[in-house]
């Protein structure tokens, strides 16, 4: 069985004036190993092993391996879950649990250096089991923790492992995990944009950026209930299965995916697409592109096996006023053929950006 490096093993030979070189090819690295390995320069097993043979391409070319993408995902063998307090012991400090906890750490100080958490906010979760999930404990900064401070609970909010308490608001990430088994991650954060939507109880419009429809599709809105509460898990686990990013009322931004990574990068592109929309609107307001662009967009989500329900619930022009502000700076199709005479009457940045203020001065009322 292959070894597994943490970024502190790495540390302690770099102290010792080891080469980093000497670590082996097959060896198990936690993602913070990796990202030492990375910043060094260092591919391992490049003393310890030779290089691999090159490979003849389609075409000929000689090339040394076949281009692969990293699978963070973890899946589990169903009805596998541990049994006995042993096994749960065994299974929750195995290696492979440990790189989880690790990669949770780091996803940790990414969200809090960016300054989407303050104090001991935000919240991360990892579903690893059929009913196993690890959750950062409460009352801990995003940006310090260890391995060591990761807890898991059942998908009830049961804590079966850990030293530390888990969060009252992991609650809302098991109803999101219960509604939607491709949601085996989510992060919950207050980034200043994405929360400050929330706030307003306004959803970004749609056909603005290519990339919000791609990896986000349409954000969705929670309405205001009180944070760990079994009214919110409900409010924002019916909503689940539609939307991967859905802003909470008053409260800030819950986003799911299929690994951690996967679910911080939709806390990012939420708060980048926010902050765009919100600049914007001081300079003109948004200018938006056609249904039919959209609809190119979701295709290309739909292939990369991303839910997206728009096609079958919209007519295509339908699909740009989706979102609950429509936006038209530009004359519209006076008609179309699903809906004959429909027209836009925004004919004017000032008027944009009049409707827009009240719209959010409404909501703020």
């Amino acid at each position: 069985m292959s070894k597994l490096y943490t970024a502190k093993d790495l540390e302690k030979m770099i102290k010792q004036g080891q080469c980093l070189s000497t670590v082996p090819e097959n060896a198990k690295l936690t993602p913070m190993a990796r990202d030492i390995l990375r910043k060094n320069k260092v591919k391992p097993g490049a003393v310890a092993a030779p290089s691999a043979a090159p490979v003849a391409s389609a075409s000929g070319t000689p090339r040394i391996h076949n281009p692969e993408l990293p699978i963070a995902e973890y899946n589990w063998k169903p009805g596998g879950d541990p049994k006995t307090a042993a096994e749960l012991e065994k299974f929750f400090y195995s290696p492979e649990i440990q790189a989880i906890k690790e990669r949770m750490c780091g996803i940790g100080k990414r969200i809090w250096s960016k300054g989407y958490v303050d104090g001991n906010g935000g919240n991360i979760t990892v579903r690893v089991g059929d009913n196993m999930v690890l959750c950062t404990p409460t009352l801990i900064s995003k940006g310090f923790m260890t391995a060591d401070d990761i807890c898991m609970v059942d998908l009830d909010g049961n804590q079966i492992a850990g030293t530390r308490p888990r969060t009252s608001e992991v609650n809302t990430h098991l109803a999101i995990m219960k509604a939607e088994p491709k949601a085996k991650s989510c992060v919950h954060a207050h980034p200043v944009y994405g929360t400050a939507f929330a706030v307003a109880g306004v959803v970004p419009p749609a056909c603005l950026i290519p990339e919000p429809e791609v990896f986000l599709g349409v954000i969705g809105l929670a309405s205001y209930q009180t944070p760990g509460s079994p009214e919110n898990a409900r409010e924002v686990g019916a909503l689940a299965k539609k939307h991967q990013s859905i802003l909470m009322q008053n409260h800030g931004v819950i986003c799911w995916g299929k690994d951690v990574e996967d679910a911080y990068w939709k806390m990012e592109n939420t708060d980048a697409f926010c902050q765009t929309v919100a600049i914007t609107m001081q300079i003109g307001g948004p200018k938006q592109y056609g249904p039919d662009k959209l609809k190119e967009l979701i295709e290309i989500r739909k292939k990369l096996g991303m839910p997206d329900s728009r096609l079958d619930e919209f007519k295509e022009c339908e699909l740009c006023d989706a979102g609950e502000i429509t936006v038209h700076t530009q004359p519209q199709p006076s008609a179309c053929s699903c809906n004959p005479g429909s027209a836009s009457t925004a004919n004017a940045d000032e008027a944009l950006v009049q409707k827009i203020t009240d719209m959010i001065m409404q909501k703020l009322g």
